[in-house]
């Protein structure tokens, strides 16, 4: 890669490690569910005018609107707004590359080969010591949430695969359009009319500007460089780089928010992110084809 696309690189993995942070920050001025549709509707508006039509087909844009933008940014949220640091979040989320390597097993047949399992193994002990840590100093429940937000998220991913979008920034815009109104209803539903009014009159500048940062930096530039990035390098060089993301939101929130970190959460984050370099990095086992009888007897 030619320096100024590694410079890209590792400026997405920091705007997407810092963005945990930005967040915690946003949930002290608006209520979860709310907070998440904002984002999206924000990263929907005004690009959806200027992208042009989508590339694929509906259903997979309504798909990963859902499972993406309703189930696993609403989880985590959620998590996060009951109490799970924006740290541990950035790294407890990247146990969604165990999780689309389990789909894409189960959903595309894709056999992974003994290092992609061990990889698996050593990141899923890394989410138990986390869980350890955190089961000893906050709310299981709350980490619980974020790893079902992963789940989502690898959920999510194979979806993407299935879908082949050309163009992710075009892609990730339409996405962003599904899941406004679902959020607001379930806000309504759960967080109630007076709070997100409140939340709303409240408005400053600290608000407006968490949700500036999660909806047009952190989604449309992030995303957008991304598919720029993997249009123009091999997917095998690109992808190491979203390992730095957790070594961004822990020292962030380490020196913006005084998160403390234990060093049974440095070895969660060693195993965890040694587990996810193992799984992201090796690829799946080849199919075994077994020859057709009409093709072994072409051959005698």
């Amino acid at each position: 890669m030619r320096p100024l696309h590694i410079a890209l690189a590792a400026l997405v993995a920091a705007v997407w490690g810092v963005n945990f942070v930005v967040v915690e920050l946003g949930l002290a001025h608006f209520p979860p569910l709310l907070f998440s549709a904002l984002r999206f509707l924000v990263a929907a508006l005004p690009a959806v005018f200027f992208v042009g039509r989508p590339t694929v087909a509906w259903r997979w844009i309504i798909g990963v609107g859902l499972v993406l933008g309703v189930a696993k940014f609403g989880l985590l949220f959620i998590g996060m707004d009951r109490g799970m640091p924006a740290g541990l979040s950035s790294l407890v989320l990247q146990a969604q590359a165990v999780f689309t390597a389990l789909f894409a097993a189960l959903v595309l047949s894709e056999r992974p080969g003994g290092k992609r399992l061990l990889g698996m193994g050593v990141a899923l002990a890394g989410i138990g010591v986390a869980a350890v840590d955190e089961g000893a100093s906050g709310p299981v429940l709350a980490f619980v949430l974020v790893i079902l937000a992963a789940a989502c998220w690898g959920a999510s991913n194979v979806i993407t695969r299935k879908a082949a979008p050309p163009d992710s920034l075009n892609f990730m815009v339409w996405v962003s359009t599904v899941p406004v109104v679902p959020l607001l209803v379930l806000s309504l539903l759960f967080e109630g009319w007076d709070r997100d009014a409140e939340a709303l009159a409240a408005l400053d500048w600290t608000g407006a500007g968490t949700v500036v940062y999660v909806a047009w930096i952190s989604t449309v530039f992030g995303f957008g460089a991304w598919g720029f990035l993997l249009r123009h390098h091999p997917a095998s060089s690109v992808a190491p780089f979203t390992l730095l993301v957790p070594v961004f939101g822990m020292s962030s929130a380490a020196l913006l928010l005084g998160e403390s970190v234990s060093p049974l959460r440095w070895c969660a984050a060693a195993l965890l992110v040694g587990g996810v370099a193992l799984t992201s990095l090796t690829g799946p086992r080849p199919a075994v084809t077994v020859p057709q009888p009409e093709a072994r007897e072409a051959r005698v």
